[in-house]
């Protein structure tokens, strides 16, 4: 996974736990999505004509036309740490910010860090550590981190402004989506709830080896599969849930979707911790936010419909693709390495709305 061999450190009697320096957590700690429309709905968006993409439709990332064969994307992410290595939990924040590039079909060019970060309380090799973790995590992707903006502050943060290109016809987006297309989706539910049991200290080394493993996990692959086929719609899942994210694809695209809850693939040390009621704000957050969206079929329960609106780190990709190209797609995604699976459908023209069956 990475250029350097970085042996996951879990029960490290000897490991500063980063994950008790901050209340949140990953992409978890995201503002309340409700609370930020409605802060945005009174921001005026100036016009540029070489603006292809902006922040009306929700994407993962903006688009600026250049010229006829060339766009730039550019998108920003930054949380407080989601595991206690800090090494992974710059490899994580790297893998997390770079897949809003992946998600728009776009090549990433380069990356600045941001980082805030307490030398009050921790000392400057913890810092070093994150810092070599995303280096490493973006040699992976093939680019450079150039530089950055560090502050002092009460919690640590980390994250990256990532800048990419893509021909300007060829951009995927939230937008697309069209009744007939089969929904895949490239990683498994359920790490907000997992990390949420990792800071608590409830989840085993095993677990915790493999959820690193999963969030770290670039969606470049994937990214780069696609583009051989006429995708209509893409989007990742990071902390608005699978639910959050789906909404923004269906919103945007005008039509309504079908999702199969017995076909949503979700890590199975989700349920326990669930069930304990080790759940996140933010996926709590999600389900409110995403209710006047959806309708649960009678027998999808309250702690099912947590786990779709599960605030994600570095999730996987939503993919929108005709139904006669699902079937190649899935086989290309697994010969490439990518797990995947068909969760749903889009359905007829709409106002976005989701039915969760």
């Amino acid at each position: 996974m990475n250029n350097i061999a970085h042996k996951i450190r879990t029960g490290d009697e000897n490991l500063i736990r980063l994950t008790q320096f901050t209340s949140g957590g990953g992409c978890a700690c995201k503002l309340r999505p409700q609370a930020l429309e409605s802060v945005l709905v009174d921001i005026p968006i100036l016009e540029d004509d070489n603006v292809l993409l902006g922040p009306e439709t929700h994407d993962d990332a903006a688009v600026y036309q250049l010229d006829e064969n060339t766009a730039l994307v550019k998108t920003v992410d930054f949380f407080t740490p989601v595991v206690d290595d800090p090494y992974w939990f710059g490899a994580i924040a790297a893998a997390n910010a770079l897949s809003d590039v992946y998600a728009m079909g776009a090549e990433p060019l380069f990356a600045l860090n941001i980082v805030g970060f307490p030398s009050n309380k921790l000392p400057m090799d913890i810092l070093k550590e994150i810092l070599l973790g995303a280096q490493e995590k973006c040699e992976e992707a093939g680019i450079p981190i150039l530089g950055g903006h560090t502050i002092d502050d009460e919690d640590p943060k980390y994250g990256l402004v990532v800048t990419g290109r893509v021909h300007p016809d060829k951009v995927l987006a939230n937008e697309g989506a069209r009744p007939g297309d089969v929904l895949i989706l490239t990683k498994p539910l359920g790490t907000g709830i997992i990390t949420s049991g990792i800071k608590r200290g409830l989840v085993d080394a095993a677990t915790e080896r493999h959820i690193i493993r999963q969030m770290a996990t670039l969606n470049k692959t994937a990214s780069e599969t696609l583009r051989h086929f006429p995708v209509h719609s893409v989007t990742d899942v990071t902390g608005f849930g699978l639910l959050g994210h789906l909404s923004e694809m269906t919103r945007s695209s005008s039509v309504n979707a079908e999702i199969r809850y017995d076909q949503v693939p979700v890590l199975p040390e989700v349920f326990p911790l669930a069930e304990q009621k080790v759940v996140p704000a933010g996926t709590r957050n999600n389900l409110d936010y995403t209710r006047p969206m959806v309708q649960y079929a009678e027998h999808i329960t309250p702690l099912q419909q947590l786990i779709l609106n599960d605030a994600q780190t570095s999730g996987g990709l939503i993919i929108a693709v005709p139904e006669e190209e699902s079937r190649d797609l899935q086989q290309a995604l697994k010969e490439n390495q990518v797990n995947n699976w068909i969760i749903g459908r889009i359905k007829e023209p709409g106002t976005g709305k989701i039915f969760v069956v």
